[in-house]
């Protein structure tokens, strides 16, 4: 059967419009790919902040403050800034995602869960200005990113994060070109995640917050594939690694050049270390990566030895000149 006239017209107009359209570069290839998976990233216009203090007291060394900022039209995210006490014309910064904790922000911002998880704090005291924001879900935050039109809480989890990054680069005594993001479990892949999507991101920690999907719990996917997460993986993929259209070797590219500390515990029953070791070999046999591994003799945490060289690794990818 010939198809119609209009059908043909249309299809060779749109090869015609494809030719003329520059390649994508690798990583925004690895970006549409992760897009397949976690939906689209949004297409609506940046809203004005709008940030709001809700209560101030001062920490050992630090202000923190807690506050709300407008994500998007409709929603405010909760979020705790910490300020160092001791003024200076400009300062590094650093989005702090939590882990998985039903206190969401309060986790690295010292305010309880368990220990080896108080990044925001330990930054703060060190002289960096630090945000932890709530993921959806999180810590009071209940916004329902699929009634808005998301398809994964990971996306707006994303938007979210890229709007916290808008908001410590409007600090006056923030640097611009000096903003980090650091995080575990939960935080950590959502601060590789933000790194892939924002290049303001110069350098990132993430401790317990990968491996290479087929070596996630035997290649079960399961974990990955709730509404807190990506459902798409279950309903178009199958919860299968072999089906994925992007793997963690590829973000880690799409980050590169810039700097990546990695914490991968030797004992890690979520996120197995051989796995992590895999996916930086792959990344790094295509691009030129710039990674720092460690894999403290450990379980699911982040040891205080491992946590200090992943602060001295901020301030030196943050504060040379």
């Amino acid at each position: 059967m010939e198809e119609p006239p209009t059908l043909t017209r249309r299809r060779l107009a749109a090869l015609a419009f494809a030719a003329f359209q520059p390649p994508l570069s690798r990583r925004e290839q690895i970006l549409r790919n992760m897009e397949l998976v976690m939906g689209p990233f949004p297409a609506h216009p940046k809203s004005d902040l709008d940030i709001k203090s809700i209560e101030e007291r001062q920490g050992e060394g630090f202000r923190i403050s807690l506050i709300s900022y407008a994500a998007e039209p409709g929603d405010r995210v909760t979020a705790y800034l910490l300020t160092p006490a001791k003024p200076l014309p400009t300062r590094p910064a650093a989005v702090c995602l939590h882990p998985t904790s039903p206190l969401g922000k309060g986790v690295p911002a010292g305010l309880g869960g368990l220990p080896n998880r108080n990044y925001a704090v330990e930054l703060a005291q060190r002289g960096f200005v630090t945000i932890a924001p709530d993921y959806p879900g999180s810590g009071g935050y209940h916004f329902d990113a699929y009634a808005r039109g998301y398809a994964s809480a990971t996306m707006k989890g994303i938007w979210n994060h890229i709007r916290a990054v808008d908001l410590l680069e409007s600090l006056a005594d923030v640097h611009p070109r000096r903003i980090g993001a650091i995080g575990h479990s939960l935080g950590g892949h959502n601060s590789l995640f933000l790194a892939a999507f924002d290049q303001r991101v110069r350098a990132t920690v993430t401790s317990c917050g990968f491996t290479a999907f087929r070596r996630y719990k035997g290649g079960d996917l399961t974990g990955w594939s709730h509404r807190g997460y990506m459902p798409r993986i279950v309903e178009v993929y199958g919860k299968s690694p072999a089906k994925m259209p992007f793997d963690f070797d590829d973000i880690l590219e799409a980050i590169a050049p810039r700097p990546v500390f990695v914490s991968a515990p030797l004992h890690d029953d979520n996120f197995d270390a051989p796995g992590v070791v895999e996916a930086i070999q792959s990344a790094s046999a295509r691009t030129k990566t710039n990674i720092t591994l460690r894999m403290p003799d450990a379980a699911h945490d982040f040891p205080p030895e491992t946590r200090e060289e992943a602060y001295q690794f901020l301030e030196q990818m943050l504060t040379a000149p």
